[in-house]
């Protein structure tokens, strides 16, 4: 559903969203996470994880074009 860019931006955000709540549960620095991303369309989906934990992401070309077409997030 995402390409590795916009993954990579919302896995940013998030990482800056859970950090700023200085909860004392969370480790400092990396907060690792795991988000599921549901689509309109039963085949249309997303994980996405924190970007420290995807050291090598696969590569949809499909994703990858829709990126060109509605930019970056």
């Amino acid at each position: 559903m995402f390409s590795v860019a916009q993954k990579r931006s919302i896995s940013d955000q998030i990482q800056n969203i859970l950090q700023a709540t200085e909860h004392p549960e969370l480790p400092k620095g990396e907060v690792t996470f795991n988000l599921s991303v549901e689509g309109k369309e039963s085949w249309s989906w997303a994980n996405i994880k924190n970007n420290g934990q995807v050291k090598n992401p696969s590569i949809n070309p499909w994703n990858e074009k829709q990126d060109s077409i509605e930019g970056e997030i």
